[in-house]
């Protein structure tokens, strides 16, 4: 929590939204720190976390069946698709049902927005795939006489994930109907952090 209080003194002033992966008090903790941050889970974290609960021959029935309720068009279609899930599968595996029903306010943001908005938000994997690489680089160097240097190790491990700058302008593209999309639904609050 002092590192997102350190964060908002750096510049952050406000978060739209914060896709986690259940990690137990962090939505509190930014509720503190950007009261109208929409916190949603990860819903790929969400379906792998359903699967440790299932024997390996069901995950394939499982998705199936959980698909419909992350993909429906609003939050009364999931929570229908949700009962048609539990009926199914809820004697089996009853603890899949639990975490689903534990997970589901921060879930159902989610259901809020359009495709365009879900597609971008549905999982963190993006980010992970960011740490990894600076974690690997990190661990490589050892240690950081000094702050700069981890911060140089952070920058080159960053940069070198796209090393040609193509990429930049490939996602820049991928990204114009969602930037659209977050400036529609967020009223403006987009707009104003970019000026």
């Amino acid at each position: 929590m002092r590192r997102m209080r350190n964060s908002a003194v750096l510049g952050v002033s406000d978060v739209l939204m914060l896709v986690c992966d259940g990690l137990k008090g962090l939505p509190e903790a930014v509720e503190t720190v950007w009261p109208r941050t929409i916190v949603q889970t990860c819903v790929v974290h969400l379906l792998r976390n359903s699967f440790r609960y299932a024997a390996r021959q069901d995950w394939d029935k499982i998705a199936r069946l959980l698909k419909p309720v992350y993909t429906a068009p609003t939050e009364e279609a999931a929570l229908e698709r949700f009962a048609e899930f539990a009926d199914a599968w809820g004697r089996k595996y009853p603890a899949i049902v639990k975490l689903w029903e534990n997970a589901w306010e921060e879930f159902t943001p989610f259901l809020r927005f359009d495709t365009e908005i879900r597609r971008i938000v549905c999982t963190t994997n993006a980010i992970e795939s960011v740490n990894a690489r600076i974690r690997r680089a990190a661990k490589a160097r050892g240690h950081f006489p000094n702050e700069q240097a981890a911060l140089k190790c952070v920058y080159m491990a960053i940069m070198s994930l796209d090393p040609t700058g193509k990429g930049q302008a490939r996602w820049t593209m991928r990204w114009k109907t969602a930037l659209n999309a977050f400036d529609i639904t967020f009223d403006g609050r987009l707009s104003a952090a970019r000026q």
